[in-house]
């Protein structure tokens, strides 16, 4: 393992970089960040809308999640891969499709997380703020979300976490994040291929439990912010 380690660490950690494309870890790690990232604001609207007066808007948008929620991961990068060409007219790299339906999947599951944050917070926040003459849309951007994004920060954290795992569906479109990276080296070794996908659950145990601890950090600071006097 050890010699696999030592022969292949470059290709495992960022692919054919410089003198190619950007892989393994440091591209899954990318793919994350942008799927998280790009996800947000659609995760925003959606969340806002889940939780809208208006009857119309918050059923539309949780048809929208259930749906979404209710598919693999891996049927949507298939849609991807076939209808965003078709939509665009313009053939799209591997890369680029995985990140539309990161995106896609990540606005689901993270409007969630947001939507838990505003309903989290009291009412009387609400009243308070409408009785004062301050309108709904007003309130909500300055009043409810700062205080549900803040709350829920240990929780999107956790979802980068989770995407993280999930960018290794990529592999199936020969997309070269860290799964892909060590499935190369599997066919280069041949003979070795408990020890080259040992390394692989190694690397991805090592990333994910050392942000698991980030997030274990990150509740325990929110924790303590919102208990200190104001």
């Amino acid at each position: 393992m050890l010699d696999i380690l030592n022969q292949y660490w470059p290709m495992l950690l960022v692919g054919q970089y410089p003198n190619g494309p950007l892989g393994g870890l440091a591209l899954t790690l990318l793919l994350a960040f942008l799927g998280l990232v790009l996800s947000f604001p659609l995760a925003l609207l959606i969340a806002i809308a889940r939780v809208s007066p208006y009857r119309w808007i918050a059923i539309g948008s949780r048809l929208f999640v259930n749906t979404v929620r209710g598919m693999p991961l891996l049927m949507l990068i298939f849609w991807a891969y076939f209808a965003v060409p078709k939509l665009t007219g313009e053939s799209i790299s591997g890369f680029w499709t995985l990140v539309c339906a990161l995106v896609i999947y990540e606005s689901a599951y993270l409007s969630e997380v947001v939507r838990s944050g505003i309903e989290a917070i009291p009412k009387g926040q609400i009243e308070a703020s409408r009785s004062l003459g301050v309108g709904y849309w007003t309130t909500m951007r300055r009043v409810i979300l700062p205080q549900a994004l803040f709350n829920v920060l240990p929780s999107m954290t956790s979802q980068f976490v989770s995407t993280i795992k999930e960018t290794s569906l990529g592999y199936v479109i020969s997309v070269n994040e860290l799964t892909f990276a060590a499935n190369q080296i599997n066919n280069m070794v041949l003979t070795q291929p408990l020890q080259v996908f040992g390394i692989l659950a190694i690397i991805y145990f090592l990333v994910c439990f050392s942000l698991s601890r980030s997030v274990a950090w990150l509740e325990g600071w929110v924790r303590r912010s919102r208990s200190m006097p104001a």
